[in-house]
């Protein structure tokens, strides 16, 4: 059985639909970051939870309430020029390198400062939000593949056509 072309370009659609779909749940959801301390919690008989996950806007701890990290939307409908739409991106992709930098040095103050032992009560994980972005990422990637093939074959299909 011979794969038709609409078949095969349907199928595609639906499956970078369900990408973008995939995107906007990992986006706005809070999972990305887990940090688990219930058995440093129990072991220390402590109270107050020292558990979290956070997404990229909040964080939440597991028994209260969130919390914002930033909210980009503060200022309502602002608008930038073009320089300062770029400055604003660089600037941001610095933030972004200075607050991984800063934090692979503050894990290895507190694995310097703490020791490794406590450290092995915590669970530090990244959660399903990444893994979703992650398969939207992927699939996002593959669809777009899959309908530069398509339009290659279509277009030869043409060539051979207007040959004839």
């Amino acid at each position: 059985m011979k794969l038709k072309l609409s078949v095969l370009s349907f199928f595609v659609a639906f499956v970078g639909i369900l990408s973008f779909i995939f995107l906007v749940v990992a986006i706005g959801t809070d999972f990305w970051y887990i940090i688990d301390a219930s058995k440093l919690e129990i072991k220390n008989n402590i109270s107050e939870t020292m558990s979290s996950h956070s997404g990229l806007w909040r964080m939440c701890k597991f028994k209260d309430k969130c919390s914002p990290l930033i909210n980009p939307f503060w200022h309502g409908n602002l608008n930038f020029t073009d320089p300062q739409k770029q400055l604003l991106t660089l600037v941001t992709l610095t933030g972004i390198s200075i607050y991984i930098a800063y934090s692979a040095a503050a894990f290895n103050y507190a694995l310097f400062s703490l020791g490794s032992a406590i450290l092995s009560e915590i669970d530090i994980r990244f959660g399903w939000s990444l893994a979703l972005a992650w398969i939207s990422f992927i699939t996002e990637v593959l669809t777009g593949m899959a309908f530069l093939l398509a339009a290659r074959v279509t277009g030869l299909k043409r060539t051979r056509d207007q040959v004839i």
